[in-house]
């Protein structure tokens, strides 16, 4: 699945991003902490308004300026995910150092109204990479009752870091638990492209490179215009890939300009191997 990443400022841009997002996304992030005095209820509602059925998350991440962890400002943070929940929302985005007990008051909200929200705890590190360790061991904090999915993210500043957070992939998979995992930053695009192959639950594409709500983002067309390279227009075939695929990459510097995506995809297809 696709999700595009509403990051306007304003309930306006905002509005005008999701009418020109829902033709081209099976999901859609609120960023409610971006937008300036956002109406969550009429966000929601835009984005029910066309026929497509895209599925909708709201994130509201704590505001880096807040100091520590305001237990005010952090009740006010997650009212608006509660909010979200009573209004039916698909997903609601919450970070894994949540004070528990507002944790517990939305994950009571969410079984109140009958499960309908799926939660996704996430972990973010905007400047590196832990150990595969300890990650795991973030992850396995993640994994509680009321948890549909574990979202960790961090950022790459060497290309090993993209299979340190990928290995998190089939990891997750053995315990039959659903995750998002991939690196951010400029050396952590290759793994935006991978974690849907292994089977990451969902990739973010940004609408246009001034939307992206992290870096490194690919946009839409970007995104589109891979999956089409590797699948013709048989996308799902990119998404669903077997088991057995074989994985080919390239390393070098730089790479970024790089034609080796089309040569290589081109030989692969001559000599028809699946990869």
């Amino acid at each position: 699945m696709i999700c595009i990443p509403i990051t306007a400022k304003t309930q306006e841009e905002a509005l005008l991003q999701i009418e020109t997002s829902v033709r081209r996304a099976d999901l859609l992030e609120l960023r409610i902490d971006l937008i300036d005095n956002g109406n969550l209820r009429i966000l929601i509602e835009k984005c029910r308004l066309h026929p497509a059925s895209v599925k909708i998350v709201v994130t509201n991440r704590r505001k880096e300026s807040s100091p520590g962890r305001d237990i005010s400002r952090e009740r006010q943070r997650i009212a608006l995910l509660k909010e979200s929940v009573r209004l039916g929302v698909d997903y609601v985005d919450v970070e894994v150092d949540t004070p528990e007990p507002l944790l517990q008051e939305l994950l009571s909200t969410v079984d109140t109204h009958g499960n309908r929200t799926k939660v996704i705890m996430s972990y973010h590190d905007f400047s590196g990479t832990p150990s595969g360790d300890v990650l795991k061991n973030i992850f396995g904090e993640c994994i509680r009752p009321g948890i549909s999915v574990v979202k960790i993210v961090t950022f790459a500043n060497k290309p090993e870091d993209n299979l340190t957070v990928l290995s998190l992939i089939p990891h997750s998979r053995n315990k039959n638990q659903e995750i998002i995992a991939f690196c951010m930053g400029e050396k952590g695009r290759v793994s935006r492209i991978m974690a849907p192959i292994l089977g990451s639950y969902l990739s973010f594409a940004s609408l246009n490179r001034g939307a992206a709500s992290a870096p490194g983002q690919l946009t839409i067309n970007e995104t589109e215009l891979i999956m089409k390279i590797a699948a013709g227009d048989n996308v799902e075939r990119v998404l669903s890939a077997p088991s057995d695929t074989q994985i080919f990459g390239l390393f070098g510097n730089p790479v970024k300009q790089s034609l080796s995506l089309l040569m290589h995809d081109a030989a692969l297809t001559a000599l028809k191997i699946e990869g």
